[in-house]
């Protein structure tokens, strides 16, 4: 199950703690994620229902995620499947997360 980016969601921890209602991975990857990302983060705010989902819980970020604000009204499943692949905005994203532009790669080879 891929983001609209490319990342994996199945392979998140706010997905997997959603889905599983785990508490323990909850506070764990609140832990490493205010780390990594130097701020305050509630193992509360650690569930996700995928950014493809309209309704539901989300990370903060889906919010103003532009690739998200991008593709949803284009009706894509990710970004690969769009007609402007790469676009900027998404190649911006995919210099940094080459697992990422793997996924997406891989999606658009196969289509």
């Amino acid at each position: 199950m891929l983001s609209m980016c490319g990342l994996d969601c199945a392979a998140c921890p706010a997905f997997i703690a959603h889905q599983t209602d785990d508490q323990a991975l909850r506070e764990k990857t609140a832990t490493e994620w205010s780390t990594q990302f130097h701020v305050e983060i509630k193992p509360a705010d650690i569930n996700c229902v995928g950014c493809l989902k309209v309704k539901g819980v989300h990370i903060g970020h889906c919010g103003e995620c532009e690739i998200r604000k991008c593709g949803l009204p284009r009706k894509v499943k990710n970004c690969a499947l769009c007609s402007d692949y790469a676009c900027e905005t998404i190649s911006k994203f995919l210099a940094n997360v080459p697992p990422a532009k793997a996924n997406l790669d891989e999606v658009r080879r196969a289509r």
